[in-house]
């Protein structure tokens, strides 16, 4: 039979699972008496742990929310887990969560056993964040925000433009989506009667109110889809058409991933259609690929070749 000590361990482990135990099942585990199950589980108490006991036929033992954080039990993958997210968190674009996270992280690697602390050292030695210089969120706004989604309550908050002046709006918040460098708040508008999208770094003293949001479908397949086509339609694309003096696989190699379709002209060259969100890259992206080409369209797209070729000529002499 294990000591107390271990069987403590044990049984906090089996309640941190997201489940209810009975008693009986919890003797059967640790091949103890319902008893003992029950007396270890006031110690668990006793050390701060919120162990919640139900009665009845179908009552059990869960671990529950708390006023304080007790410690927790990690498997090797989770501690991993765990101390990798950490890391990544520095780049984050919430504000104010870098030290936040370094505290965290150093706390954790101090207790560490030594094959996973090198595990975490070698994942962080050989991967690097690239922090961008995209606008902040506080840390409070992405709760209040996330605690309303889950809560199904609806949100007031000011809403501020790009030119600065402020709105107010209430809404029944939906989904919150990161894209790296921005988070972005999908949300039915109830003064516009419309699915809106907003950037939180925007939202101004959010509060819940407490009433109930209804429960609506969005008209898309997901929150991301969503926010992917309302970006793309507050950047429109210009369809443009490319001939290249080269054969199509040899383009299509060339493109890699990029998007568009390549198809075959008649004398042996290649077509390139594409949706450009910007023109002056996709100028850039055309002199990149180091092959003979001519834009049959748009116009625009031969102004910004031009523009780039007198740029090199008088940066050149």
């Amino acid at each position: 039979m294990m000591d107390t000590s271990a069987r403590l361990l044990n049984l906090l482990s089996l309640l941190q699972t997201p489940r209810e135990w009975s008693g009986t099942e919890l003797a059967d585990r640790l091949e103890v008496s319902t008893r003992t199950i029950r007396r270890d589980v006031d110690r668990l108490r006793d050390l701060g742990y919120p162990v919640e006991a139900t009665m009845g036929s179908i009552g059990g033992y869960r671990l529950v929310a708390g006023r304080a954080l007790p410690p927790l039990l990690l498997d090797d993958e989770e501690a991993v887990a765990i101390a990798v997210g950490l890391r990544a968190a520095a780049g984050s674009a919430v504000d104010g969560i870098e030290d936040a996270s370094l505290r965290a992280l150093t706390k954790l690697e101090q207790v560490l056993p030594s094959r996973l602390r090198y595990r975490v050292g070698a994942l962080g030695s050989a991967v690097v964040t690239m922090t961008g210089g995209g606008p902040r969120v506080e840390p409070a706004v992405l709760t209040v925000v996330a605690g309303a989604i889950t809560n199904h309550e609806r949100v007031r908050f000011s809403y501020r433009a790009a030119d600065g002046a402020e709105t107010r709006r209430h809404v029944e918040p939906q989904r919150l989506v990161a894209t790296g460098r921005r988070w972005y708040l999908v949300a039915w508008d109830l003064d516009r009667d419309d699915w809106r999208l907003f950037r939180v770094d925007r939202l101004v003293t959010p509060t819940a109110t407490g009433a109930r949001s209804t429960a609506r479908d969005l008209p898309a397949a997901d929150a991301a889809a969503f926010v992917q086509d309302k970006l793309r339609r507050m950047w429109p694309s210009s369809p443009a058409v490319v001939d290249f003096d080269a054969d199509p696989d040899l383009l299509r190699s060339k493109l890699g991933q990029a998007p568009g379709e390549v198809s075959p002209l008649p004398d042996g060259r290649a077509r390139w259609r594409v949706d450009a969100d910007r023109l002056d890259w996709m100028a850039v992206r055309l002199l990149m690929l180091d092959l003979p080409f001519t834009v049959q369209s748009p116009p625009a797209l031969v102004d910004q070749l031009r523009t780039l070729g007198e740029r090199a000529k008088n940066a050149t002499g």
